[in-house]
Formats: C-alpha cells, sequence, structure tokens
C-alpha cells in the first residue's frame, strides 16, 4: 500500500496559478457575451423614442391646423353676423326714407316745428344710432357710385363733373349704401378750357411785354 504523507492534502491536476487566468477569461467571455444584448436594448429603446417624437409631431400638427380651421371659422362667424345685422338694419331703415325724406323737406320749408319737431328729431337720432350715414353735398364731385344724376347742364365756373344740386340725399350704413344721392350735375362749358388756355397765354405775352421781354443770357 502506498503511504500518504500526513498533513498534506492532494494537489489538483490544474496547477494553482492558473486560476486567476481563468477567472478573467470567464469574466471576458461574460462582458462579451453581454454587449451585444445591451446595444440591442439600447436600439430598440431609440426606435421606440424616435416614433414616439414622430406621433408628437404629428399630433402637435393636427393641433395647430384645428387651431388655424377655429380661427378662420370664429372670424368667418363674426363677419357673417357683422353682415346679416347690416342686411337687416338696411332693410328696415330703407322703409324709413320716404318718413326722413318728408322730414327734411318740412325742415327747408320751416315746418318742423312743435310736436311734430320732437318726434323727428327722435327719429334721426334713432336711425343715426342703427349707423344710417346721409351723404351729398353741393359742390362736390360727381361719383357715379354713390351718385345718380337727374338733371345735367354745362357751368363755366366748373373744372369737371360737379353737383350742383341735391335733389334727394343719399344714405349708407358703413361702406354699404342703401340709397345714392340723387343729384343735378353739371359739365364744364364745351370750348371753355381752350379759351381759357388762350387767355393764359395772351397773360403771358403781355407780361413779358411789360417787363422788356425774356432775359436774354
Amino acid at each position: 500500500m502506498t503511504e500518504e504523507t500526513p498533513g498534506f492534502d492532494e494537489k489538483p491536476d490544474v496547477p494553482s496559478d492558473a486560476a486567476p487566468e481563468d477567472a478573467a477569461q470567464a469574466e471576458s467571455a461574460d462582458k462579451a457575451g453581454s454587449a451585444p444584448a445591451g446595444d440591442v436594448t439600447d436600439v430598440a429603446l431609440q426606435a421606440q423614442l424616435d416614433q414616439v417624437r414622430t406621433a408628437l409631431n404629428e399630433r402637435t400638427a393636427d393641433l395647430q391646423r384645428l387651431q388655424a380651421e377655429y380661427q378662420n371659422y370664429r372670424r368667418r362667424v363674426e363677419r357673417d353676423r357683422v353682415t346679416v345685422k347690416e342686411i337687416a338694419a338696411a332693410n328696415l331703415l330703407s322703409e324709413l326714407l320716404p318718413t326722413l325724406d318728408d322730414v327734411g323737406r318740412a325742415r327747408e320749408h320751416g315746418e318742423l316745428v312743435g310736436g311734430f319737431k320732437s318726434v323727428a328729431e327722435s327719429l334721426e337720432t334713432v336711425v343715426a344710432k342703427l349707423g344710417l350715414q346721409q351723404f351729398g353735398k353741393e359742390g362736390e364731385p360727381f361719383d357715379p357710385t354713390i351718385h345718380e344724376a337727374l338733371m345735367h347742364s354745362y357751368a363755366p365756373d366748373v373744372t369737371e363733373t360737379t353737383c350742383v344740386a341735391i335733389l334727394q340725399p343719399g344714405y349708407r350704413i358703413g361702406e354699404r349704401t342703401i340709397r345714392p344721392a340723387r343729384v343735378a350735375v353739371a359739365e364744364p362749358q364745351p370750348g371753355a378750357q381752350s379759351a381759357k388756355s388762350d387767355d393764359e397765354v395772351k397773360g403771358a405775352k403781355a407780361s413779358d411785354e411789360e417787363s422788356g421781354g425774356p432775359d436774354e443770357g
């Protein structure tokens, strides 16, 4: 029989100094095996983040578009509301224009007195609050968009087609004309411009003769 030496354990087949190297290799192998798994996780998270950002941008664009549409809708509703209000007021006030004409004629003839005067002034105040404006004055240039010529004549003292008489005043609400002003117009006398030009030329010549003629260089 083989005698065992007391106090000594049996030595392993692998040297003890090789154990640290094996541990280092095993740790390196573990790290090498776990690195690709971490990269895959990062890529997946980045892809999810990109999807979330894309969805957020799309929702933001949708919200901005809805806000713009809502603002346009509000402006359109407000514009329609004002238009409907003006049309309703214009329809009402159009029915009152003959009465206002009677009030104006009575005022011109000095018949607007007493209680009739108070009623007429109250009526004019109410229609003014509704936005009714009167227009048309003698001496203003004729504008076919707001004037209706009922009479025509020539005058030597005008240089353009001019309203020389207001037969019936015009009325408007805002930019909407309810009734054009009915006027009598006068145009410059035919040949008046050429005669005026001749007079100006003669006057210039007379002035040159009195001053001894034009200066000579």
